[in-house]
């Protein structure tokens, strides 16, 4: 096929007077061919039909007024659910083959005689008027702490005029993470905008599991602020535009980042965190100007934070020495069996509260179904009972450390009558004596084979300071004598 490029080149050599065979030969094309396009002076592009004809004939004509009426009454059908519809009421007159065909007469279709698409309205954006926030998951990423896979999420907030951003990690979705982060962005920034917008928050709401509580909660926190709320329509991600945007630019530039540094290891959330805010830094660097005019217009900020927790009242501490908040279950102290006692739920930790006074923070779970028991809130009463160790329901909360579960292990390999008995009383002298000293204790009598037994676990906690630490490194000094004999011994046999 002889392309616009030829023929220019083509009309080039014959106004400088080359003949037109040479011409021709020269623009790639036969004579012939060259003779019709000087004689034409059109391009190629110029003089070629539109093609408005078929080539073969419709195999869907026929059925096309009924296909038509299908998509009237629900115009967003897919072509392969059409077909298949079509494929079951009339057997054997459409082949698989045929479904590509469909599709391209529908999106033609579509295209010239559909319903009109939703269009998208490009907003401007004005200093200090609005923010928007968006919970998003991190866990892809695949970080992990101290080598165990770190599943969070992050609450991002940006100031949708200059874009400014920042987080907080947190573990879900709930009204204590979205008060957390949302305060920890106005304090940081120091200021205040109109308008807070964010989607309809459907799995914070649900695992408040009350609506109305939730929606009271967070108009309060706006309140305190003096901050109107704005919330996106239902499956409209993209009225939210401005933080989905940053969650993927964040996203990015961490995946980028750790690639960087070699590693998804941290030692800590801590330092997690931290490599996070380097990133979020170096994403502000660019925005200074921007933020600098959002700053000179924002609000003040009240006095104080407002509460960014839920208090739960009259939760009664059952028989197991237990109670149940949001879908998990923690231990209190035997002591409070019977009692009702106030849990104040913030996004990391719980603090229980009795006769107003705090008597325990707990770290929180994540998730639901879940459990967190702290021998030393029961030891005394297991001690007594060693016997309902073994088929105890949170057994496995009942190790504090690979080396108790380790000490465990041998009891019930060397002591079975006795295990369960001896492992309580372990466990006994780790909440009266101390957990390291009496893990110190176990990994001593395990490294030099020795018996564990409660006994013997006392009596090196007595004597604790003459085992050596596990981090302890013994490298022993060779003296010059070592080196001149292991001279003359090489003489020797030379």
């Amino acid at each position: 096929m002889v392309t616009d490029q030829q023929v220019r080149r083509l009309f080039m050599l014959n106004e400088k007077g080359k003949s037109r065979t040479i011409a021709a030969a020269k623009a790639g094309m036969d004579a012939k061919t060259a003779r019709k396009y000087l004689r034409d002076g059109k391009l190629p592009s110029q003089i070629k039909s539109t093609h408005d004809w078929k080539t073969r004939k419709d195999p869907f004509e026929e059925d096309w007024p009924a296909i038509l009426e299908m998509l009237d009454i629900n115009p967003g059908l897919e072509g392969k659910t059409i077909f298949e519809y079509l494929q079951n009421a009339t057997p054997g007159q459409y082949q698989d083959n045929q479904l590509r065909t469909l599709q391209r007469k529908l999106k033609y279709w579509r295209a010239t005689e559909g319903p009109a698409k939703e269009v998208y309205f490009a907003q401007k954006h004005y200093p200090g008027e609005l923010c928007a926030s968006d919970f998003t998951h991190m866990s892809s990423l695949g970080i992990t702490i101290r080598g165990e896979m770190f599943k969070h999420l992050v609450y991002h907030f940006v100031l949708t005029y200059s874009n400014w951003e920042t987080f907080t990690i947190c573990n879900s979705e709930s009204f204590e993470s979205l008060s957390a982060g949302l305060q920890n962005a106005l304090w940081e920034v120091g200021r205040v905008p109109a308008r807070h917008r964010s989607d309809r928050m459907s799995a914070a709401v649900n695992k408040d599991c009350n609506p109305e509580t939730f929606t009271r909660n967070y108009r309060s926190l706006l309140r305190h602020y003096g901050i109107t709320p704005e919330r996106t329509n239902v499956r409209a991600a993209h009225e939210n535009g401005d933080v989905e945007t940053s969650h993927r630019h964040f996203k990015r530039a961490v995946s980028q980042a750790l690639m960087l540094r070699g590693s998804k290891e941290f030692h800590s959330i801590a330092e997690y965190e931290q490599f996070l805010r380097r990133i979020a830094g170096q994403l502000n660097a660019g925005r200074s100007e921007r933020f600098a005019e959002e700053l000179s217009v924002l609000r003040m900020l009240p006095a104080r934070r407002f509460n960014d927790h839920k208090i739960i009242d009259n939760i009664k501490v059952g028989k197991s020495s237990t109670i149940h908040l949001q879908h998990n279950t923690y231990s209190v102290h035997s002591r409070l069996i019977g009692e009702k006692v106030q849990a104040r739920i913030y996004v990391d930790y719980i603090e229980i509260w009795y006769a107003q006074k705090l008597v325990e923070r707990i770290k929180r779970l994540s998730g639901e179904s879940k459990h967190r028991i702290n021998y030393r809130h029961i030891i005394d009463w297991l001690v007594r009972k060693p016997g309902a160790f073994e088929n105890y329901r949170y057994k496995e909360d009942l190790f504090p450390s690979s080396w108790f579960r380790m000490a465990y292990d041998w009891l019930r390999s060397n002591m079975t009558l006795q295990a369960n008995r001896q492992y309580v009383r372990i466990l006994y002298c780790a909440a009266k004596e101390g957990q390291s000293v009496t893990e110190n204790a176990i990994r001593y009598l395990l490294e030099q084979d020795k018996e564990i037994t409660a006994l013997n676990v006392q009596h090196l906690i007595g004597r604790q300071n003459s085992i050596p630490l596990a981090t302890d490194v013994v490298v022993e000094t060779n003296s010059l004598e070592s080196y001149d004999a292991l001279l003359e011994e090489v003489t020797c046999y030379g």
